[in-house]
């Protein structure tokens, strides 16, 4: 009696693990089938939506980018003047060196960069500190 009674147990056993296993390797395809549904109603009014909203968008951008590089100008216009500035203060420090400075076709562009740089860098970072906080 005991062989018949083990015989049902295993098969009941079986059978439900045998169900289980087959809801666990559906499950992930109607879910896969729920999210497609709900991407295919939703996707044509998301894009219609996002359509709308791109030349009002494009149009602000463009305005406020432009409103940017204008407020900026100033700041750019003041660098030039501190390399100007610079400049001027390297020929002058030359001059007094080393006699009659050299002609400006002689300098090289790095000679005259770096004395620029040089003299007036504590300007320069102000300068581009305050225009990076102006443009962000």
């Amino acid at each position: 009696m005991e062989e018949p009674e083990m015989q049902l147990k295993g098969k009941k056993v079986t059978d439900t693990f045998t169900e289980s296993i087959s809801v666990l390797a559906n499950e992930p395809s109607v879910a896969l089938y729920l999210l497609q549904e709900h991407v295919r109603r939703s996707l044509p009014e998301l894009a219609q939506h996002q359509a709308a909203m791109q030349p009002i968008y494009t149009a602000e951008y463009d305005r406020s980018a432009g409103k940017k590089l204008m407020d900026g100008s100033v700041y750019f216009r003041s660098v030039e003047g501190l390399l100007k500035q610079a400049i001027s203060i390297r020929d002058h420090m030359n001059a007094s060196l080393l006699g009659p400075p050299a002609p400006a076709a002689t300098l090289s562009r790095r000679d005259c960069l770096s004395a620029a740089l040089g003299t007036a860098a504590s300007c320069l970072f102000e300068n581009s500190f305050l225009l990076s906080k102006k443009l962000i």
